[in-house]
């Protein structure tokens, strides 16, 4: 799956707001088992990518704290806003600030987290194999082997914080300004 289509259907799904992820995973239930896996393997490279210091401790201040799945639903919140929304954010995470605006939390039900993006692929995937959305073991080693077959590594990604929780307000004073003393969770 070529990046524009990934972020096209990330960009289409976004118009069914707290039914995003429903008709994003009936999207890809309708498209070929490689595009799902193609569309796996972008979301993947996608949390990747914003795997970063500089992201965690933004996502530490809007949310009052940030555990490492608490960081992974963020990342699938931050991908699921779209491309423009991610890139910017990944090069300045303190646009945010903007970003996140009342009008924008009232539109988003998810902010800042959207665990079940996680899952859309996966989803798709079981469903056209077994007509359910069941977990299925079987199926799901399955989906895991065909990712690593396309080249998807599953190596942990290892990062230093080059931060401390006190050095925030200081790193990010717009996004302190804003969420330091009311977090979104």
């Amino acid at each position: 799956m070529e990046t524009d289509f990934f972020w096209e259907l990330i960009n289409n799904s976004k118009k069914y707001g707290i039914e995003q992820i429903e008709w994003l995973t009936k999207e890809l239930i309708k498209k070929t088992s490689e595009e799902i896996i193609q569309f796996e393997i972008e979301f993947r490279n996608k949390l990747d990518k914003s795997y970063t210091s500089s992201l965690w401790g933004a996502a530490f201040v809007i949310m009052g704290g940030c555990s490492d799945d608490g960081f992974d639903y963020f990342r699938s919140w931050l991908i699921s806003r779209g491309e423009e929304i991610f890139n910017q954010a990944l090069m300045n995470p303190e646009f945010l600030v903007e970003y996140l605006s009342e009008d924008c939390l009232q539109e988003d039900e998810f902010a800042p987290q959207l665990e079940e993006m996680l899952l859309v692929a996966s989803d798709a995937y079981t469903y056209q194999k077994t007509g359910m959305f069941e977990y299925n073991h079987d199926i799901h080693t399955e989906f895991i082997n065909e990712l690593e077959v396309r080249g998807y590594n599953f190596e942990p990604i290892e990062i230093e914080l080059d931060w401390e929780e006190e050095d925030l307000e200081v790193r990010y004073p717009l996004l302190w300004d804003r969420f330091g003393e009311n977090p979104l969770t």
